[in-house]
């Protein structure tokens, strides 16, 4: 099964107002940003430029494992892969609009080291092993039995302008298309 190819009929994904509440003007909890680990070892750099673009996906599989049951049929679950490479093909463009990228996922580091190395990314993933994030910012979320349960965030984007949270991409879909959409929204809304 080829990852990067997403299937014709996956479920479109509903708002359902679980983000709501991360409304434009929020302070967003750099303190834990800051501690979370991240795939190349230094700390999450929010200060280098004015915006920074935090995409959380569920999780990112391994290439020789099948996916957990009924993934394909859970709204919004699948296409972390094509998500990921996504951005990192818009990597400079996003760079260029003043914007910092990183994934997050419950992942732990070790794990989302193997995708960061397989899909050459250029920015780093940030683990919430430990659900700061996911409990601070009461993110949305699902759990799945295969999976021991552990919460896995529902694909978002925030967007960050020093420390204050400017606009919240929930739900996404497609997710092979999101950078696209991160970048026209960048360049309706430039830094003033």
């Amino acid at each position: 099964m080829n990852r990067f190819d997403l299937p014709d009929n996956l479920p479109v994904p509903v708002d359902d107002d679980q983000c709501a509440h991360l409304k434009a003007g929020t302070k967003f909890p750099v303190d834990i940003l800051i501690r979370l680990p991240t795939t190349s070892k230094n700390s999450v750099d929010i200060v280098s430029q004015p915006r920074t673009i935090i995409y959380f996906y569920p999780r990112t599989g391994e290439p020789d494992q099948k996916l957990p049951d009924g993934w394909n049929e859970i709204p919004g679950a699948r296409g972390c892969t094509p998500e990921s490479c996504g951005f990192r093909d818009h990597y400079q463009e996003l760079q260029s609009l003043g914007a910092n990228v990183y994934g997050c996922s419950t992942q732990t580091t070790e794990y989302q080291q193997e995708v960061a190395d397989r899909l050459h990314l250029p920015f780093d993933l940030l683990s919430d092993a430990k659900l700061e994030l996911l409990n601070h910012l009461k993110l949305p979320h699902f759990t799945l039995p295969e999976l021991d349960n552990i919460p896995l965030i529902a694909r978002l984007t925030i967007i960050i302008k020093y420390d204050t949270i400017e606009h919240v991409f929930y739900p996404i879909f497609p997710p092979d298309r999101h950078s696209q959409e991160v970048i026209e929204w960048l360049k309706q809304n430039p830094l003033k």
